[in-house]
């Protein structure tokens, strides 16, 4: 009975002792995994971020495509073109690098013709048309050039962004290095001295001066889309006084509304942004053929955009 009676009252005080036991090895094996599985966890993050950042990287290389028609591939192409143009003529390029500021450039279908691992580049090729800076035109008054051109696209060296290489490009380059000033002699320079393509001044008319009879018959017929009473700028005067220019604006300004009341916001705001650059080549004009050019070129800009065409 004693032997029992022992047995049945250190029973409880055993299993206290088990329960304890086996409540220290729990919370140990716990602490255990949460210490492994934080380990684990932060190999495999930092593991998952580089892989993801190689994957970005890649990506931004994986699409070819997107080099070949980027913005700054088509800017980097505009000034190629002028620098090109002006070593051929031997010009000071820093005029032609100013004028090149000012042109347009777009390029139709690029297409990607190849690609070089080893030097990390996409050759691409496209029909390139650039549109020349209001006040200058090549040889035979041309004021729009286009031709098929190859590029090549490759990261700087010293990790600036992409450099352009062009291949057959005379069919632009040859005509541009006869650029001359519309209306001045071929002598005359590219950049006037101290008019470095900046605003031109409100009262500056036109030099093709209309006699004052001519001036009566076009403030009656001339009927652009904005009030002529309100005419400042160079630009507005020449149009005010030009039947012909006033029919152009009106065309531009029709087509303008027409595509606002269409566009999506993207287009919108390509519309918006590129109405101010067109008002501001316009009011630069010399000449009223210029003024004409500029227009034109505005009238063709408006249908790029509204139809995806349109690559700045």
């Amino acid at each position: 009975m004693d032997d029992e009676g022992i047995t049945i009252e250190d029973a409880p005080d055993e299993r206290k002792r088990r329960n304890w036991w086996l409540i220290v090895a729990l919370v140990a094996a716990v602490a255990a995994g949460v210490l492994l599985a934080s380990t684990v966890w932060d190999n495999r993050w930092q593991g998952e971020s580089e892989d993801s950042a190689t994957t970005t990287a890649e990506a931004d290389q994986s699409d070819p495509q997107s080099w070949c028609a980027a913005q700054t591939t088509y800017d980097s192409i505009r000034r190629e073109l002028f620098r090109r143009a002006a070593q051929v003529r031997g010009a000071d390029e820093q005029d032609y690098a100013r004028l090149a500021d000012f042109a347009l450039l777009r390029v139709n279908a690029p297409v990607v013709r190849g690609i070089d691992d080893q030097l990390d580049s996409v050759t691409c090729s496209g029909n390139v048309h650039l549109d020349l800076p209001p006040g200058v035109s090549v040889a035979g008054g041309r004021r729009s050039l286009a031709g098929d051109v190859d590029y090549m696209v490759q990261p700087a060296a010293d990790g600036t962004g992409n450099v352009v290489r062009l291949g057959n490009a005379d069919s632009i380059v040859i005509p541009l290095a006869t650029l001359v000033r519309t209306g001045a002699p071929s002598d005359a320079p590219l950049v006037p001295p101290g008019e470095v393509l900046q605003e031109a001044p409100a009262d500056a008319l036109s030099p093709v001066q209309p006699t004052e009879e001519e001036e009566t018959s076009d403030a009656v017929t001339a009927n652009p889309s904005f009030d002529c009473d309100d005419a400042r700028s160079r630009g507005e005067i020449a149009v005010c006084r030009d039947p012909g220019l006033a029919a152009l604006d009106r065309q531009m300004a029709a087509q303008f509304n027409d595509a606002v009341g269409r566009a999506d916001r993207r287009q919108r705001r390509l519309l918006e942004r590129t109405r101010s650059r067109f008002l501001s080549y316009r009011d630069r004009c010399d000449t009223n053929q210029c003024v004409a050019e500029t227009y034109r070129g505005r009238i063709r800009e408006i249908g790029d955009i509204m139809s995806g065409r349109w690559r700045g």
